[in-house]
């Protein structure tokens, strides 16, 4: 039965993101229309055969309407009922660099645990978080015992996204001493900008619960030239104008590399976004 629902639950969730998707065109037609409307320029030749339907619905538009239907009301609309509960584990035969690393991952979110992968598949983990109640889970990677990857996917339906991870250095390799508050941490989002980093910075921010005023963790995501570097702090006031930071760890550099409508087992799942390294040219160069 709890299968039967579940692809039940997944045929209306993919039905939705495809209205969406369509409302979506025709929001784009409608704003072109306009801007040639008001602007006094051509009307576009792939809207001519379109344009008097689009002048009614244009009409018919109130401020609720015009707006096309968010895509988070489904996959995040219930983020601040109750707080993220993540599950954190690794790939096959973890080296204990990758251990140790997945361990402080663990640490960065608050209401998160840590299972061992041993033999159980990607499906048979997927099904757990499920079951019980998770709402992420994230899942890390290596090569030749560095971590070069990680995997975040959200509960029940997605979706997942993957980013490689470079330049990674552990709490255990700078032997830092200070522990980790259990505080909720305020999150720091630089230079996400476009649609999509504004899509990653969802997917990112929604592994963390809402954090009290006066919690001194701060957990900074910052973009540049669509690399996204990962830094952990405690802040303290020395005095009225004067703030010290203390690193608590780890350090990473991130970059995304895919973003799929589904959850990870899903490999058929529709990809919502892919890199390609012939995006990254001079008129493209922020994908983020």
């Amino acid at each position: 039965m709890a299968t039967r629902r579940n692809v039940r639950l997944r045929r209306e969730y993919l039905y939705r993101k495809q209205l969406e998707t369509n409302e979506r065109v025709i929001y784009d037609k409608k704003k072109k229309l306009k801007q040639a409307i008001e602007t006094g320029k051509p009307i576009p030749t792939e809207l001519r055969a379109e344009e008097a339907e689009l002048r009614h619905q244009i009409e018919l538009d109130d401020e609720r309407s015009e707006i096309p239907w968010d895509p988070m009301d489904d996959e995040y609309g219930r983020a601040g009922e109750f707080d993220p509960r993540v599950m954190v584990s690794t790939s096959r035969d973890p080296s204990s660099r990758l251990v140790q690393f997945a361990k402080e991952v663990c640490l960065l979110f608050p209401n998160s645990q840590r299972i061992n992968r041993g033999n159980y598949t990607t499906k048979e983990i997927v099904d757990a978080c499920r079951k019980n109640e998770v709402t992420d889970l994230v899942l890390v990677h290596e090569h030749r015992g560095e971590p070069d990857g990680l995997v975040i996917t959200h509960m029940p339906h997605g979706p997942t996204a993957f980013f490689g991870l470079m330049n990674v250095v552990t709490r255990h390799d700078v032997k830092i001493k200070e522990t980790i508050s259990e505080a909720y941490p305020h999150l720091i989002f630089d230079n996400f900008t476009t649609k999509l980093g504004l899509r990653t910075q969802n997917i990112l921010k929604h592994l963390f619960p809402v954090p009290k005023d006066e919690n001194k963790r701060v957990v900074t995501f910052a973009n540049r030239n669509d690399f996204i570097s990962f830094r952990h702090h405690m802040y303290e006031k020395t005095s009225h104008k004067e703030v010290e930071l203390k690193e608590l760890g780890p350090r990473f550099e991130m970059r995304l590399f895919q973003i799929r409508l589904g959850t990870l087992e899903q490999t058929e799942a529709q990809n919502e976004y892919v890199y390609r390294p012939y995006l990254s040219n001079s008129k493209t160069k922020n994908l983020l």
